[in-house]
């Protein structure tokens, strides 16, 4: 019977890229569950009685959950900038693969490899629309025209506010979607390399190290 040889510590690459990975996960998912409350309690304060929800409390007030949905943006937007930065190379190669698969036919991609790229690329895509159309709501606050306190209220840049407003909600529904899709197809490459990040953290032996095919996912 064959022994397994000693198994190598994780690279400081791996380690890194992890970390960012964590950091991308967490603000992300404070962004995401804050969108989903907001959602689903829509804003528009009383209205004669016809928004039910105006008023009611859901673990935090609204402008807790405001707070956190602003923020917890702003923080994703900084890590996956960051994120981007790391793997531009391999974005680069992603691109040039897959223009090189639409322009010579001689060039053929796998299935896996096709359906991971197009949900790689509704991510970026509905990123992108979320970052933007957000970075917009925090240089234009609300709180309504307030007797001409608020003169940015109805200012339009490109679009009006309410266009704004649709395209940041669907395509934040649209970023959620394909961020669970995009973790569902990694799973396994998450969960090894999360259990071999703690081993590490908490002392818990030497983990191996993750094939280098692996470590560039993003």
């Amino acid at each position: 019977m064959l022994k397994k040889g000693p198994e190598r510590p994780l690279s400081a690459q791996t380690r890194l890229n992890w970390a960012i990975d964590f950091v991308v996960f967490i603000s992300g998912l404070a962004a995401a569950l804050t969108g989903i409350y907001f959602l689903f309690m829509p804003a528009g304060g009383y209205q004669g009685g016809r928004n039910p929800l105006y008023g009611v409390t859901f673990l935090f007030s609204r402008q807790t959950w405001d707070v956190l949905h602003t923020w917890g943006g702003v923080a994703m937007i900084l890590a996956v900038t960051v994120h981007f930065v790391y793997h531009w190379e391999w974005v680069k190669s992603a691109v040039r693969r897959v223009v090189k698969t639409l322009t010579d036919r001689a060039s053929r991609m796998s299935g896996g490899a096709a359906v991971n790229l197009l949900v790689d690329a509704v991510v970026a895509l509905s990123f992108l629309l979320t970052a933007l159309s957000g970075v917009y709501f925090l240089f234009v606050p609300a709180g309504g025209y307030r007797g001409g306190l608020n003169p940015a209220w109805e200012a339009a840049f490109i679009f009006s506010r309410s266009t704004w407003d649709a395209i940041h909600t669907w395509a934040g529904v649209a970023f959620i979607l394909a961020v669970a899709t995009h973790f569902a197809i990694h799973w396994g490459w998450i969960t090894k390399v999360t259990r071999r990040v703690l081993a590490s953290l908490l002392g818990g032996g030497r983990p191996s190290e993750a094939p280098p095919s692996l470590q560039q996912v993003s």
